[in-house]
C-alpha cells in the first residue's frame, strides 16, 4: 500500500507559502552555522608552500594540437612535497586521459578562465581528465574541462570522468566547468586500500560554483565520503547511460553521510534530479531548484535521516518526490512542487513507499 501527497487548495498553498518564507527567513542563521559545521571547503591552503609553477615553463603549449599531459605533470612534480599553485595560462590543452594528470597533496591547480583541459580520445571504458587519490589539501579552480564523449572510439564502460577523487582529504573544486565526458563530470568518493579491504571513505569536499553540463552518465557522483558540501553549482543535461542523474549519492562501499546540497540548479537530466541512492545517510537537499528531469526530482532508496526541505521542484517526468524501499527518518518539509508526474498527468507529486519507517510528510510542502 502507498501514500501520496495530498494537494491543498490554492487559498491554503499561498498562506503556507508565505509562511514558508517567514521561516526560511527566521532560519538563514541556523542553516549558516549547519554549513559550517564540520566545513570541508573552507580547505586551507596553511601547509602549502609558497611555490608557483606555470605549466608554461614545463612545455604546455596549449595550442590545442599537442599532447600537453607530461608538461603538466613535470609542473606539479615540481612541487615536491610542499606544494603550492600550478597555474595554467589560458589556451586549449590535450590530456592523455588514459595516463591522467594526477595531482599532489597541497597543491592549487588554478585555471585561468580561458584555460580548458580537453580529453584526447580513447577507446577506454575508464580514463580521467584530472586523478586525485590518497591526497590532502587539494584545491582545483577555473577554466574547464571537455571530455571526449563526442570523439570516444569504444562503446564500452561508464567511467571517462573529468575530475575523479578518491580517498582524499579536504578537497575543494570551484569556479570550473565540466562538459560532455564519457562518463561523470565528477566523481567522487573513497579508495579501497587493498584487494578484499576496507574502503578509505573520502572525507571533507567542497564544490562551488560548479557547472557540469552534458555528461553521459551523472553531473556529480558521490561514494564513500563524509563531510561534503555541493553548494551554488548546475548539474544539467546529462544522459547517455543509466542512471543519468544531475547527482548520485551512492556509496560502492561504507557510507556517504554528512553531506548538504544547497543553492544548485538539476535540470534537464535523462535520469532523476537527485538520487540518495542505498547508504544515503544524513543527507541535507536544500533550496535547490530542480526541474525537467526524465525521472523523478528527487529519488531516495534506503535512504536514512535525510532532510529534503525549501526546494522548488517542478515539471519532472516522474514523482516531484519519492522515497523508496527501506528509508527511514526522512524529512521532507517547505517544497514547492508544480507539474511532476508528468506521464500520470501529475497525479502523485510526492510518492512514499508502505516499506518505510518515520517519513515525515509535513503540511506545508505546496503542492500547485
Amino acid at each position: 500500500m502507498k501514500r501520496t501527497g495530498r494537494e491543498s487548495t490554492a487559498a491554503e498553498s499561498r498562506r503556507t507559502f508565505v509562511a514558508g518564507l517567514a521561516t526560511l527567513a527566521v532560519s538563514a542563521r541556523a542553516w549558516a552555522a549547519l554549513a559550517s559545521v564540520a566545513g570541508p571547503a573552507d580547505v586551507a591552503a596553511k601547509a602549502r608552500a609558497a611555490t608557483v609553477v606555470d605549466v608554461r615553463s614545463h612545455g604546455a603549449s596549449g595550442d590545442g594540437l599537442h599532447d600537453d599531459t607530461a608538461s603538466f605533470q613535470a609542473a606539479i612534480d615540481a612541487l615536491a612535497g610542499a606544494g603550492g599553485t600550478v597555474r595554467v595560462p589560458a589556451g586549449r590543452y590535450l590530456i592523455d586521459t588514459l595516463r591522467s594528470v594526477r595531482l599532489a597533496s597541497r597543491m592549487h591547480l588554478a585555471l585561468a578562465p580561458g584555460a580548458r583541459l580537453v580529453a584526447m580520445a580513447n577507446a577506454a571504458p575508464r580514463s580521467y581528465v584530472l586523478l586525485a587519490q590518497h591526497l590532502e589539501d587539494v584545491e582545483i579552480s577555473g577554466g574547464a574541462i571537455v571530455g571526449d564523449r563526442d570523439s570516444h572510439r569504444g562503446m564500452s564502460g561508464e567511467w571517462g570522468h573529468g575530475i575523479r577523487i578518491r580517498g582524499c582529504s579536504g578537497v575543494r573544486v570551484r569556479d570550473i566547468h565540466i562538459s560532455r565526458c564519457w562518463g561523470d563530470g565528477i566523481s567522487a568518493g573513497g579508495m579501497v586500500t587493498a584487494v578484499g579491504g576496507a574502503s578509505r571513505p573520502g572525507r571533507d569536499y567542497l564544490f562551488e560554483n560548479v557547472v557540469c553540463a552534458g555528461n553521459r552518465r551523472q553531473g556529480l557522483t558521490l561514494g564513500s565520503c563524509r563531510g561534503v558540501r555541493v553548494r551554488s553549482c548546475s548539474f544539467v543535461d546529462t544522459g547517455g547511460t543509466k542512471p543519468g542523474a544531475g547527482v548520485d549519492v551512492e556509496p560502492d562501499t561504507g557510507v556517504a553521510s554528512d553531506i548538504v546540497i544547497e543553492n544548485c540548479i538539476v535540470r534537464g537530466n535523462l535520469g532523476p534530479g537527485i538520487s540518495l541512492y542505498k547508504r544515503a545517510a544524513g543527507v541535507t537537499v536544500r533550496r535547490c531548484v530542480i526541474e525537467g528531469n526524465r525521472g523523478d526530482g528527487i529519488l531516495a532508496v534506503t535512504a536514512i535521516d535525510c532532510v529534503i526541505v525549501d526546494n522548488i521542484i517542478r515539471g519532472n517526468g516522474l514523482r516531484g518526490i519519492h522515497v523508496r524501499t527501506g528509508s527511514r527518518n526522512v524529512r521532507v518539509a517547505r517544497n514547492r512542487l508544480r507539474g511532476n508526474d508528468r506521464g500520470r498527468g501529475g497525479k502523485e507529486q510526492i510518492l512514499v513507499a508502505a516499506d518505510n519507517l518515520a517519513i515525515r510528510l509535513e503540511p506545508d510542502n505546496i503542492m500547485e
